[in-house]
């Protein structure tokens, strides 16, 4: 019985790792290709290589740490929830 709790407890923190990872690995994937796609289109369009891509990725970086921070509070919050509940088990 409790060898059967601890393996539902190691495969719950095991998942939310899991998920984490996905997670913020979306939120900084989508908008650096986004942006860089952006910026190499406009500098084709404008002959401005390679300006507006690396303004593309900097805005990326800002714009993926401040998704990556807002989404790290909240999975935070969902870790410490997980934690109580263990220590209740």
């Amino acid at each position: 019985m409790v060898a059967e709790e601890k393996f539902s407890n190691d495969r719950a923190y095991l998942f939310f790792a899991l998920r984490v990872m996905g997670e913020i690995s979306y939120l900084i994937a989508i908008p650096v290709i986004l942006l860089a796609l952006l910026g190499k289109w406009l500098d084709e369009r404008f002959l401005t290589a390679p300006k507006f891509l690396i303004a593309g990725f900097a805005l990326a970086a800002f714009i993926s740490g401040y998704a990556v921070w807002r989404r790290a509070k909240a999975l935070g919050k969902e870790y410490q929830e997980l934690e109580d509940k263990e220590i209740k088990l």
